[in-house]
């Protein structure tokens, strides 16, 4: 019998855990949401928490250093069978990002969930 392993949704590198905490020396309370394309393709965008309304439809993913991470309901059952990993690349951030203009980026990356692998979503 195969063990099944839960693992987090959203998960975060060191690099993209370091620019979080750089961005909350100028904004404290942040908080993400994974773009659906557009303008600035795919970037998870940082947002103050008080700027952006999370809609009745969005999911929440789970947390990296603390920082909610929310998506979409449709960009959800896209993406519901792996796993984000939130990473930094050098250059600009997305036009309403907070990460714009610092040199460096959010990126996401992605993995899928194995058989083995659990996938709980909070609240949901």
């Amino acid at each position: 019998m195969s063990e099944v392993t839960t693992q987090p949704r959203v998960v975060a590198t060191d690099a993209a855990l370091a620019l979080i905490r750089e961005i909350q020396a100028d904004h404290p309370e942040i908080l993400f949401h994974q773009s659906g394309g557009c303008c600035d393709g795919s970037s998870p965008m940082c947002y103050p928490a008080d700027d952006y309304i999370v809609g009745d439809r969005d999911v929440k993913l789970g947390e990296i250093g603390g920082v909610p991470v929310y998506i979409s309901e449709s960009q959800f059952d896209v993406w519901k069978h792996t796993q984000l990993i939130i990473d930094v690349v050098p250059g600009r951030g997305g036009m309403f990002s907070l990460d714009n203009g610092r040199e460096k980026r959010f990126l996401t990356r992605s993995r899928l969930f194995s058989g083995g692998e659990a996938c709980p979503l909070p609240g949901r």
